[in-house]
Order: structure tokens, then sequence, then C-alpha cells
């Protein structure tokens, strides 16, 4: 295990942050950052289906690590997913094979089999962490998160075997308080905002591409006079929820090509990593201003869990970071 090198190449803004004066690489007691954290670059971002492996271009790139809940067959299985900030709590978490086994064989790297790092999404609290592991390969150990807000958490491992490579899987944690974290959306297959309503039909599929078409309405007619954003009369934004992985969306034609008319539906193309829940977000622009309607859908569910839900209101962000 090269767990510095690994905290650099798989989490920059880590190293940019903590430096190396906190040791990153050894057995490290727990460690609060007490500067303010670095303003966020805009720039930074998931990358994206392409760059972490799609199809453009005709060539593959590793996806860089702890971004993935799931890679090379193994699945980081958190089984805390929330604890109490500024109480202590126990992080269970098990690693899973691609039959859905816990991995009970792991080799030693830096004298442990398992490295685990907890930052803070804001990157002021850090954590290197050695859990203890049970015969039934459940990891455990205590941790104490001094603030409320969004975490993430890296396994560093080697599972065993001849043909075994050092992994760096990642999922969220959130620490509550007097900051309630809010829960996924439930399914739904409608969205307003702003007196909008947005219909979404079609499927994400597993491996292969699925087309995506959302209709947009107000006061029960449909909107015929979309105006172009982004090059297209709508850009979609997909996350998967556990890992944050970024969806490569394709918007189908763009506007002036004949192929496309401003309205009521967008359409889009998009292929789905793996099955999962996603979180959809549809920006579109009329009469000026740019709105946002987001979806939960479920990827590699039964058809009937597909099902329209009672519609739900989104509210839009003005926080742009295109």
């Amino acid at each position: 295990m090269r767990t510095g090198l690994r905290i650099t190449a798989f989490t920059a803004a880590l190293a940019a942050t903590f430096g190396t004066a906190y040791g990153v690489g050894r057995t490290v007691e727990p460690v609060v950052a007490e500067s303010a954290p670095a303003p966020h670059d805009t720039h930074d971002r998931t990358p994206s289906a392409s760059e972490a492996g799609g199809d453009h271009g005709g060539h593959e790139a590793e996806a860089a690590g702890g971004l993935q809940i799931s890679e090379k067959g193994y699945t980081l299985d958190l089984a805390t997913p929330r604890v109490t900030a500024g109480q202590k709590a126990e992080l269970r978490f098990t690693v899973r094979d691609a039959d859905g086994d816990a991995v009970t064989a792991y080799q030693r790297e830096h004298d442990k089999e398992m490295h685990l790092i907890v930052a803070s999404r804001d990157l002021v609290t850090y954590r290197h962490l050695h859990p203890t592991r049970a015969a039934d390969g459940t990891w455990s150990t205590p941790v104490d998160l001094p603030g409320a807000g969004g975490y993430r958490v890296f396994a560093d491992f080697t599972p065993a075997g001849k043909d075994a490579r050092n992994l760096t899987l990642g999922a969220d944690l959130a620490a509550s308080g007097r900051y309630e974290p809010a829960r996924l959306p439930a399914p739904d297959r409608t969205a307003t905002t702003d007196g909008y309503r947005v219909a979404l039909s079609g499927s994400l599929r597993p491996g292969e591409p699925g087309e995506l078409t959302l209709r947009v309405s107000r006061d029960g007619k449909p909107v015929t006079d979309l105006q172009p954003y982004l090059g297209a009369y709508g850009h979609l934004v997909a996350l998967r929820s556990g890992d944050l992985a970024y969806l490569h969306v394709h918007p189908n034609g763009e506007p002036g090509d004949g192929t496309t008319e401003p309205g009521p539906a967008i359409s889009f193309t998009a292929t789905a990593p793996s099955a999962g829940t996603y979180r959809l977000f549809l920006d579109f622009k009329h009469e000026g201003e740019v709105r946002t309607a987001a979806f939960t859908v479920k990827v590699g569910a039964a058809p009937d869990t597909q099902a329209p839900a009672p519609t739900t209101t989104t509210e839009h962000s003005d926080g742009h970071g295109h």
C-alpha cells in the first residue's frame, strides 16, 4: 500500500490542503486542521464517463481512486452512513466481491491490511484510521467527528490473490448536528420548479446507451419556445448516489441543425456504469432565465419500481458552475 502516493494521486485537494506535515502514508493520530478551508476551485469535478473510461476517442483511462464505491469487482458496503457530530461512534463497513460475499483475505501494506481515510468535504477535518477486521469480514473502528456535515470515507486496501492490485474505494458519510443532511428524494418521474412541470420518460440502463426524454410544460400547456442553453435546449447532469460518479450525458441534436425543436421535448442519450440510484438535474432556459428540475431514478430496477410517484417540488439553484 502506498498511502501517501495514493492520497496525492487520487485526492490532490487533500495533499494541497494538508501537505506533507501530516505525515500521510504512516500511522498517525487523528488530526483537525486549524486553518480555514481553502476556497474550492470551480474547475474541480468528478471525471466524466469519457474521462474515466468512456467511449470518446476510443481510449480508456483509469478512474480516479476513491470516487467510486465499486471497482474491479469489489464494492465498499458502508454500514454506518450517518454518525452524530461530537459523539464517539463505531464506523462499520465491509468490502464485498463480485458475488456479494465479504472479503476476508487481504495483503498487508505498510503493516496493515486496511488503511481508512476520513475527510470532511471542506477538507478541514482529516483522519487516518486502521480498523480491525472480524472473522466474517466486517471492519470496525471508533471515530469522533467534530463538525456536522458531509464526509468522504476512503478504504485503501489490496485483496489477497496472485492478481491482487491495490484499490481505493470511496463512500459518503454524514455527521449530523445542527445541520441535518437531507435524504435522497424518492424516485419520481415528474418535477416542478417555478411553476414549470417537467416529465421524464425513457430509462437509464447499466452498460448500454439509453434515451431520456424530458417534456416541459407550464399551466398545463407545453412550452414550445425554450431557449438554447450550453449549446442545446437543455443540459442534463447525472450523478450516482453513493460515490457521486459523474455521467457524461449527450444532448440529441443542436439548435439550428434541423433535428431538434425548442420544446417541449428535450432528449438525451446516456449510459449508466452500473445499477443503482441516480440523481438527474435538468437545466433549461425559458424567458431568459435558467431553471433546474431534479429527478431520482433507479437503474437496473424492475419496471414497476419506475412507476410515476406523486409530483415533488424542486427548488431552482442560481449557482450554475458551468
